[in-house]
C-alpha cells in the first residue's frame, strides 16, 4: 500500500467495516473486460479466514462469468464526509474501506445454501434470527461464496 499512514492493520476494525456495511462491489473479469456488479452479502470469519456470501439470479452475466473465471475481487466502503481546507485542491473526503481478493464457488447443497442465506439475511436484517428456507426457495436462487485469499483496509479520518 503506498500510503502507509492511511492503511488499516487491526483486523478487528477490518471486520467494523464489513459488520457496518451492506453493500459489496463484487469486480469480475471476462475475456479480459472487467465487471464489477453491487451486491448484499453475508460473512464469515473463522480462523482468521474470511469468507463473503452473496445470493442472485440463477442465470445472468455475473455467473456466466463466474462458470468461466472464479478469480474476483470484492470492495466495501463508507463514507463520513468531506474534509474542506482553506484551498480546494487540498480537500479530501473521509472513508473507510476494504479490499481483497479471492475465489468464487457456487453452493449446491440445501445445507450449504440455507447456512450461506442465513448469514446474509441475518447481515442485512441485523435480526439473529435464524430461517428455514423452503425447497422451493433454495431451488431458486444462486448462492455463492467467496473464499478470501487477502483483504486490506484503508482510511481518511477527519
Amino acid at each position: 500500500m503506498r500510503r502507509k499512514e492511511k492503511e488499516i492493520t487491526d483486523v478487528n476494525k477490518k471486520l467494523d467495516i464489513l459488520k457496518k456495511n451492506k453493500v459489496c462491489r463484487l469486480a469480475l473479469s471476462e475475456n479480459d473486460r472487467p465487471y464489477i456488479v453491487p451486491l448484499n452479502y453475508g460473512y464469515s470469519f473463522e480462523n482468521g479466514a474470511l469468507t463473503l456470501y452473496f445470493h442472485g439470479a440463477k442465470e445472468g452475466k455475473k455467473l456466466d462469468i463466474l462458470r468461466k473465471n472464479s478469480l474476483a475481487c470484492f470492495e466495501i466502503d463508507s463514507e463520513t464526509g468531506l474534509i474542506e481546507r482553506e484551498d480546494p485542491c487540498e480537500h479530501s473526503y473521509a472513508y473507510q474501506s476494504i479490499i481483497g481478493t479471492g475465489k468464487i464457488t457456487l453452493l449446491e447443497t440445501p445445507e450449504e445454501k440455507s447456512d450461506a442465506l442465513n448469514r446474509l439475511t441475518r447481515h442485512v436484517t441485523g435480526s439473529e434470527k435464524a430461517h428455514a428456507f423452503s425447497e422451493k426457495a433454495l431451488n431458486g436462487v444462486a448462492v455463492f461464496k467467496m473464499d478470501v485469499d487477502e483483504f486490506t483496509g484503508k482510511e481518511e479520518v477527519r
